[in-house]
């Protein structure tokens, strides 16, 4: 299997031209066939160096299905939890607030009520011990549960939910090959020159809340390189990624209330003008992370891929139409692989 060559001229025009510094895509069918490709620079300021498929990509938001989604669906395979406990159930000091009744499914699947919490100042909250006490009791704005809503905040409870279930901070959790909340920063992919921080970002955590948390957290900080990302897609795809029966629950629809936004316990469905494509089939599902990462499945046509790139280097500030490109690599591996 190779990649298309509409695929790579549509990646190569993009790296050749400096429009987006950096591209590695990779492509695995249900036979086990894979094919990658990588373009561009892993860096190019302050100074320009080349991408390898050995480096490492702040995932941004693919932290919430590859780690925190599949973490507590690994803890409820061994009888730790239930995705239907309320938060209060493991955050005990929310028992008496409203937050504390909403559940860890309406929590994975973004229809708790709770805030998006985008631009939350955490760096502003103190050190992270702080911060970890403050977030679950802070007097958030609710909205009814069951309104779908994509939310960071959800997540980070999630990640704590997960720290005090297995007794250590997320850091020190395992992980798959490939994958990593510290990687080496000279084999880690540059994302912004952070005003902020005063540096180019490479080898911590871009989104700032995870950087206040000390790099893990529920909602990002996991970093892969290509083969590592493309493994969880292959065992998505062909089975092994969770017990086969919390995988199938890791991918099936939320409930009727969820059906405008199409999330799953750990993605978002095929739906019109997703990030996968048009072609995709409607079995399909896939989640993106800020920085410019993807992961995507289509079970029906045996075929999945991750597209992971730079595009916030040097500044999140682009003219690049990064979700057209997305659904563009999308349907062109589809019209010839699927």
């Amino acid at each position: 299997m190779d990649i298309p060559d509409s695929t790579a001229r549509l990646l190569r025009s993009l790296t050749d031209s400096r429009a987006l510094s950096g591209a590695a895509l990779g492509v695995v069918n249900s036979a086990g066939e894979r094919a990658t490709l990588v373009l561009g620079h892993a860096q190019l300021t302050p100074e320009a160096h080349p991408l390898t498929p050995e480096h490492c990509f702040d995932l941004a938001s693919l932290t919430k299905p590859l780690f925190t989604a599949r973490e507590v669906l690994r803890a409820t395979e061994r009888g730790q939890l239930d995705v239907d406990d309320p938060l209060a159930a493991h955050l005990p000091e929310t028992a008496e607030l409203p937050l504390g009744e909403r559940t860890l499914r309406q929590l994975l699947s973004h229809s708790a009520g709770v805030p998006a919490g985008g631009f939350l100042p955490l760096h502003e909250w103190g050190d992270p011990a702080a911060i970890r006490a403050r977030l679950p009791l802070e007097p958030w704005e609710l909205r009814e549960p069951g309104e779908a809503e994509y939310s960071d905040l959800g997540y980070l409870l999630l990640g704590l939910v997960l720290e005090r279930v297995g007794g250590r901070p997320l850091g020190e959790f395992g992980l798959d090959e490939g994958l990593t909340f510290f990687p080496d920063p000279d084999r880690a992919v540059a994302t912004e020159a952070c005003p902020w921080r005063g540096r180019v970002m490479r080898g911590e955590v871009h989104d700032e809340k995870a950087f206040a948390l000390g790099g893990p957290a529920g909602h990002a900080g996991l970093f892969g390189t290509l083969d590592g990302v493309l493994a969880q897609a292959e065992r998505l795809l062909r089975g092994g990624w969770l017990s086969a029966a919390a995988q199938a629950a890791a991918v099936r629809p939320e409930g009727a209330s969820q059906t405008s936004s199409g999330h799953t316990l750990a993605f978002v469905q095929a739906q019109p003008g997703w990030s996968g494509g048009s072609l995709c089939s409607a079995r399909a599902f896939g989640h993106t992370g800020f920085t410019g990462t993807g992961l995507w499945v289509d079970p029906e046509y045996g075929l999945a891929w991750t597209l992971l790139t730079n595009r916030v280097h040097p500044s999140r500030h682009t003219s690049i139409d990064t979700q057209a490109l997305r659904r563009a690599v999308g349907n062109t591996l589809l019209a010839e692989l699927g």
